[in-house]
């Protein structure tokens, strides 16, 4: 059987030239970076380490740019953000060991959220592996178990010809709807071993698309339009898919009032008619959800906080498109659409009749006046008028990073985020610690942008080493740490279901002084100023420290 080759590119005699004598001097670890080129990548994040140290040579002889963070986890956040703001692929170079597992709490977040984060570690030598005990530096029995169980995919590498492969099969995984983080470990004499393989050129790691089954959308659209109480919860799929403009067309098609999740923030206007807000955590907007006859979520898996805490019940039929298989029906019967949610929505505004509701307005209103009294009996001004001015503050086009701190709960359910995929928090996965690396992510995407990051005093803590980093970055970043002397959530817990609180209470420091001392200007606030100061500050170029010492309440939960 013949083949004819006739279509293929062919090589000039300088590229043929290029491809028999590659440049002398390059190793592994040039194989590393020149496929992540290939593949489109422009920015890279991480921190060095001895097995490491062939791909952060490498990098001087690319044109990558590399952002290096001063811990593993942090450097995993920042490669997070990266991915959310851009939908790209942000590679995260890792050494072996102690700094490849520093970086799992930023993997669970990135596989918690779909943040398309392409991890790349290093290795004990060839020889070392196996699991035998050979007491090499940095060894584990085996590396690959303890990552295995957070990404989505895990790729090794033994020789030089496997990196280019691996890493674009990597690439594609992490780009396939769901997004995620995935891993690829080469060994260290692999990475620094001389190579005479050509240069890697352009790859091709197309994701694949996710579309629906026609008969399911057919079937949806079929109960949407003849629904007589049709509601719709929007995840952070909507987001991710950059699905905001067809959701809002299908929501006002059918008259449908939309809530969006926590990770979904932003994914319809919050002053829509139609907008139920993100108040899920209140038993109203609970009794409304429960109430339609057709529930469609795009885009969620109805977890934890998207469902009040697993107190919603829902009474009609549900119909869930989620990219993620594991999710459908997987807290509730439905009708289950697996698909990326832009594809899918787009199927149903193509079958879907129109379907007019003149209460349906009135009955968003109804819902949203009941949160707004129950929350204005709870006498919580001072959270509402602290929210208020970093909305008033923050110009709309700009992204903010919340870390798992009380504002960031009020913000969750009250704050809004005016444009799709510019509200972010550790939601996900709940760790401390996500805002201000995440923000640094962000700042490297966009430097033309501000970027606000806001902590407690507690989870600034755990990455106050990052000031250096965004300063030697000199990255447009406004840090707001709220400090209230400890873990204020946890106080609150802990009070509420003891009597009182153990170890949540924090010596720290003089935040003004220490943002100070990285070169960082810094500025106290009161709850009159904060806007203002705020604003300056997003406003200068470069890095900034805003500290607002408060003591933040939470309004009362519904679910208990």
């Amino acid at each position: 059987m013949s083949h004819d080759h006739d279509d293929r590119p062919q090589l000039t005699a300088a590229q043929a030239a290029a491809v028999l004598t590659p440049p002398p001097g390059r190793n592994g670890g040039d194989l590393v970076v020149e496929s992540l080129q290939g593949l489109g990548a422009t920015t890279v994040f991480g921190l060095p380490g001895q097995h490491a140290l062939g791909m952060f040579d490498a990098l001087r002889r690319s044109s990558l740019r590399y952002v290096g963070l001063r811990v593993e986890n942090n450097a995993g956040f920042a490669a997070d953000a990266y991915g959310r703001i851009t939908g790209e692929v942000a590679p995260l170079l890792l050494s072996t060991g102690p700094g490849a597992l520093t970086s799992l709490a930023a993997l669970q977040e990135a596989a918690a959220a779909s943040a398309p984060v392409l991890a790349i570690s290093s290795q004990i030598p060839t020889a070392g592996l196996g699991g035998g005990r050979h007491g090499y530096l940095h060894e584990l029995r085996d590396q690959q178990a303890s990552v295995r169980d957070i990404v989505k995919s895990v790729h090794t590498v033994r020789a030089a010809s496997q990196i280019p492969s691996a890493i674009a099969a990597a690439w594609e995984s992490a780009l396939t709807a769901p997004h995620g983080p995935v891993w690829v470990e080469i060994p260290q004499d692999v990475l620094l071993a001389e190579t005479t393989l050509p240069v890697v050129s352009a790859m091709d790691a197309t994701p694949r698309e996710l579309y629906p089954r026609p008969e399911l959308t057919i079937a949806a659209a079929h109960l949407l339009s003849n629904a007589e109480r049709p509601v719709i919860i929007a995840g952070g799929g909507v987001v991710r898919s950059d699905a905001s403009g067809k959701l809002r067309a299908l929501a006002e098609r059918i008259d449908a009032p939309v809530v969006t999740t926590f990770g979904g923030k932003g994914a319809f206007p919050w002053e829509h008619p139609l907008s139920l807000r993100s108040w899920l955590e209140d038993r109203h907007t609970t009794d409304f959800l429960e109430d339609a006859d057709v529930l469609l979520v795009v885009g969620s898996g109805l977890g934890e906080l998207s469902s009040n805490y697993h107190t919603f019940r829902p009474r009609g039929r549900v119909i869930q498109i989620e990219a993620d298989a594991g999710k459908l029906e997987s807290n509730h019967p439905a009708l289950g659409i697996h698909s990326d949610a832009r594809e899918a929505l787009s199927e149903l505004l193509e079958t879907v009749e129109r379907r007019a509701d003149a209460g349906a307005a009135e009955r968003v209103v109804t819902v949203l006046e009941k949160v707004r009294a129950r929350i204005d009996a709870q006498e919580l001004t001072l959270e509402q008028q602290v929210l208020d001015a970093v909305r008033q503050a923050l110009p709309d086009a700009s992204p903010s990073f919340w870390d798992m701190t009380i504002l960031a709960y009020w913000a969750w359910s009250a704050f809004d985020a005016r444009r799709p995929n510019t509200m972010h928090s550790a939601q996900g996965a709940g760790g401390l610690g996500y805002g201000f690396p995440a923000a640094i992510g962000a700042a490297s995407a966009d430097p033309t942008t501000p970027v606000l990051a806001v902590s407690g005093d507690g989870g600034a803590m755990y990455s106050i080493a990052e000031l250096a980093t965004a300063r030697q970055y000199d990255l447009p970043l406004t840090w707001l740490i709220v400090d209230d002397g400890g873990y204020g959530i946890l106080r609150e817990y802990m009070t509420g279901a003891f009597g009182e609180a153990t170890g949540t209470e924090l010596s720290r420091p003089d935040f003004v002084a220490l943002a100070e001392s990285f070169g960082v200007p810094a500025v106290r606030t009161t709850p009159e100023s904060l806007a203002a100061d705020l604003g300056k500050a997003l406003a200068e170029p470069g890095p900034s420290v805003v500290v607002f010492p408060a003591l933040l309440r939470m309004f009362e939960p519904t679910h208990l």
